[in-house]
């Protein structure tokens, strides 16, 4: 495919993510204006709300402005000023990244990568634009800069990594610039190489089993606090478009509430609203919205609530024992313990990293008054997680053995090694044996190739001693036979 060609792929990759976003939102919005208003009211208020979720979904910031009769019937503080909507609503921004993996493995498999690249992530941010600008009204008003670069790095970036990655797979030159990079890496001293390889895949590893176990937690709360989930959604009054809209409203917040999760289990947990606290030790809540999801929130504390901070701990230690192995390898002759113990610190210092940042886009502000202070604190949440993570990663380290070893076969193990010996050595070896098979070789008989002897050594596991017994043993026997023969 040539460069033009690639530059149009790449646009419709563009265009097509940002649409399956869009009309996520659109689809049940659409449905709402038709059945619930009976098409009474413009179909322009409900673009302008599909745009400000999809611009909220990727982490760009939206002020709202209510009508004054509005504010004063909710009876919220602060509801007649602008509310800033900082929140990011990650399913859509995660939509946009596994979107853009897909696109940027085609970008792969062309010659010109960087074009395809560089002509999506622009298209995106074009569009992100004129997303922001059909969205402002009176009531609506989205950060420009930030609609133009947000959504472009949730697309640019997936597609990067993704492209690389599959390159790297084929066996694909690197291009001019991860060329560089990979160079200056090169100059780093092998041991801090391997140090810091050891720490991105054992932090990551860690962070993705805290998260998944993050995950399992909110399915489980979700199910066991159904019934009040049901509830909530009866009091809304929604009907059933109004429902199958907000439940895709709190689809769109679950990677939200994973993260949330998350910060629990790490300790420090998160708030919903100021003032207010989630974490394994107790539960304090104020007045909250009235969202169906917000059911399954444990009502207290729970009595081995901090049992549950083991999880970062246990896969703090397991990643550390785990891939300790690798590690040695790595490291060679510059193995020790001082070596093994930086490379738990990185493991610590990358899970921190990662925590802290599921932390901080899992944050933000959420509606007026005291829900400007929504989700985790994301130093704080780092910093434990850091902790959690690093020490036990380090004591796994210290250990004097691999934790998994592969298991040695020392009762039976045959080793065959092929000699091409000399058709004369041969005949003259049979010569020296006065059998029939010796006779029949020394005539030629059934020879149609060349000679090769193997030679088997087995062994099975004895012990020096008995290893030399069993040579002795071998000898006398021979010297019987031959004396037998002769």
């Amino acid at each position: 495919m040539n460069r033009l060609g690639t530059a149009v792929l790449a646009a419709i990759e563009a265009v097509v993510t940002v649409g399956v976003g869009i009309g996520i939102a659109l689809v049940p919005l659409t449905l709402l204006w038709g059945f619930e208003y009976g098409l009474q009211v413009d179909w322009d208020v409900f673009w302008k709300a599909t745009g400000s979720v999809w611009l909220v979904g990727h982490g760009v910031d939206v002020s709202f402005v209510l009508g004054s009769a509005l504010a004063r019937s909710s009876g919220v503080s602060g509801a007649t000023d602008p509310i800033h909507v900082t929140l990011a609503a990650l399913g859509f921004a995660l939509v946009t990244a596994w979107l853009a993996g897909r696109a940027g493995r085609r970008f792969a498999e062309t010659e010109h990568r960087t074009t395809g690249l560089l002509v999506g992530t622009g298209v995106v941010a074009v569009l992100g634009l004129l997303v922001a600008l059909s969205s402002r009204s009176a009531a609506t008003v989205p950060t420009l800069w930030q609609a133009i670069v947000l959504p472009a790095l949730w697309f640019g970036i997936p597609a990067l990594v993704t492209s690389e990655v599959c390159r790297r797979r084929r066996g694909l030159p690197a291009d001019p610039v991860t060329g560089r990079v990979l160079d200056q890496l090169d100059r780093v001293p092998t041991a801090w190489r391997a140090i810091a390889a050891f720490g991105l895949r054992a932090g990551t590893a860690a962070t993705a089993a805290v998260v998944a176990v993050a995950g399992v937690v909110v399915a489980f709360l979700l199910f066991a606090s159904f019934a009040e989930v049901i509830s909530l959604y009866e009091r809304s009054h929604a009907g059933v478009v109004g429902g199958i809209a907000l439940t895709v409203g709190q689809l769109a917040f679950l990677p939200d509430f994973v993260g949330w999760a998350t910060s629990w289990l790490v300790g420090p947990g998160f708030a919903i609203g100021t003032g207010s606290s989630v974490s394994p030790i107790g539960t304090t809540l104020g007045p909250i919205p009235g969202l169906p999801v917000f059911g399954a929130l444990p009502a207290s504390g729970h009595a081995f609530g901090l049992v549950w901070v083991l999880v970062p701990v246990v896969a703090g230690f397991a990643s550390g024992g785990l891939l300790r192995p690798r590690l040695v390898q790595a490291l060679g002759s510059a193995n020790s313990a001082l070596h093994r113990a930086l490379g738990g610190v990185a493991a610590g210092i990358v899970a921190g990293v990662l925590t802290g940042l599921v932390a901080w886009l899992s944050a933000g502000s959420f509606g007026p008054g005291r829900l400007a202070d929504v989700g985790p604190h994301a130093l704080v949440v780092g910093a434990f997680a850091a902790l959690e993570v690093g020490v036990p990663a380090v004591v796994a380290l210290a250990a004097g053995s691999d934790l998994v070893r592969m298991p040695e076969r020392g009762w039976a193990r045959e080793q065959w090694h092929e000699t091409d010996d000399d058709p004369a050595d041969a005949d003259a070896e049979a010569a020296a044996d006065g059998s029939l098979l010796a006779a029949l070789d020394r005539a030629g008989a059934g020879r149609t190739t060349d000679v090769h002897r193997f030679v088997v050594e087995e062994t099975h596991g004895s012990t020096t001693a008995d290893a030399a017994r069993a040579d002795d043993a071998l000898t006398d026997g021979g010297r019987a036979d031959g004396a037998h023969g002769g």
